[in-house]
């Protein structure tokens, strides 16, 4: 039927549910809904007796969800880190599709919750996706609220599908060493480089090398997190002080292509798993393949034989005191090369962590 048939100004939504396809009316765009059921072009009298009740516009603006991202986007509540931005505007671009053209008082309705889960089913398929569509758009309308633009809305606590728990997953000596056999020098630093800082990808590419400061006993990396902000102050191994030896002096940064140029986070990423591949590493037990972010739990090692306390390496890699010696104890039962001198070290950081608590 034609839309005409509706009263004038009436703003309709279609959506997609389990059951099939249901209607929402609003008095006018922006306005109050007054009506929802799975008929396009309801006939009921009380259809167009609730219409009725809603009275006119008041004003000339129309409060859209369109309107509320372009504000949030434009507001000081965006985090610094330019990743994290694009992130931010890549979901809030992919809401305002979907419910861009809806007022923004629909969410203030319970049924909201229902329309905001069905719009993230569209990433079943990847449960972290479908959790970051979810956690992007509680965030715009916690905003919202805040900002006095909303009452009060229901989207909080979404059920989330994804479970991350990489920690069981290291590189041990000997994964190392059969990388490095089939890996270019140039990619081999990059594995090192993350064994031995604990960094996440989006920092290793960043440090410099005007950043590493001598110490009384060698030197460290002095560097600020992106993910926190925090300082992190991190002891050069061995093997890191291997790596800033072979540094040519005119380079500006730890790490670089095989032409010379700075790494994106990605990038580098993509060449641990290319290589990886090539050296024909072997996944963990249930099947997970090893990759940069796994450098870590190593990384919390190799902190812990160059003295770093189990408080020192928890804040560096945003773990617990707790978590950080759970992993570390895990390392030491895959490596059983490193076993028995790993666990006298964790032994003894966990008793003075125990003694600067009493």
């Amino acid at each position: 039927m034609p839309r005409s048939n509706l009263p004038k100004g009436v703003h309709r939504v279609r959506r997609k549910v389990v059951s099939g396809v249901r209607y929402h009316f609003y008095a006018w765009r922006g306005g109050p809904k007054f009506w929802e059921g799975t008929a396009p072009n309801p006939k009921e009298p009380e259809f167009f007796h609730a219409f009725s009740q809603c009275g006119t516009p008041v004003g000339p603006a129309e409060y859209l969800t369109t309107h509320l991202v372009d504000d949030f986007l434009s507001s000081a509540s965006l985090p610094k880190a330019e990743r994290s931005k694009a992130d931010i505007r890549k979901w809030l671009e992919l809401f305002r599709e979907e419910f861009g053209a809806d007022p923004v008082a629909m969410f203030e309705e319970r049924a909201s919750r229902g329309e905001v889960n069905n719009w993230r089913k569209k990433w079943l398929h990847s449960p972290k996706q479908h959790d970051m569509a979810g956690t992007h758009a509680t965030r715009v309308l916690n905003w919202a609220v805040e900002e006095g633009k909303l009452k009060e809305h229901h989207c909080h606590k979404l059920k989330k599908l994804y479970q991350s728990n990489r920690t069981e997953i290291i590189w041990t000596s000997g994964d190392i060493a059969q990388f490095n056999k089939h890996a270019p020098k140039w990619v081999q630093r990059i594995l090192t480089a993350g064994c031995e800082t604990g960094l996440r990808a989006a920092d290793l590419v960043q440090v410099k090398m005007d950043q590493f400061e001598d110490t009384p006993h060698g030197k460290r990396l002095r560097f600020r997190t992106s993910k926190r902000g925090q300082i992190a102050y991190i002891p050069a191994t061995s093997a890191l002080e291997k790596l800033i030896a072979e540094t040519p002096e005119a380079q500006e940064v730890l790490l670089v292509s095989e032409l010379g140029r700075p790494l994106t986070a990605r990038w580098a990423s993509n060449q641990i798993t290319k290589w990886r591949r090539e050296a024909q590493i072997p996944p963990w037990i249930d099947g997970r393949e090893k990759t940069l972010s796994d450098t870590r739990g190593t990384a919390a090692t190799r902190l812990l034989n160059a003295d770093l306390s189990l408080r020192q390496i928890a804040v560096l890699m945003g773990w617990s005191v707790r978590y950080a010696a759970q992993v570390i104890e895990h390392y030491a039962q895959v490596s059983p090369d490193e076993s028995d001198a790993v666990l006298r070290k964790l032994n003894r950081a966990k008793s003075l962590s125990q003694d600067t608590k009493m």
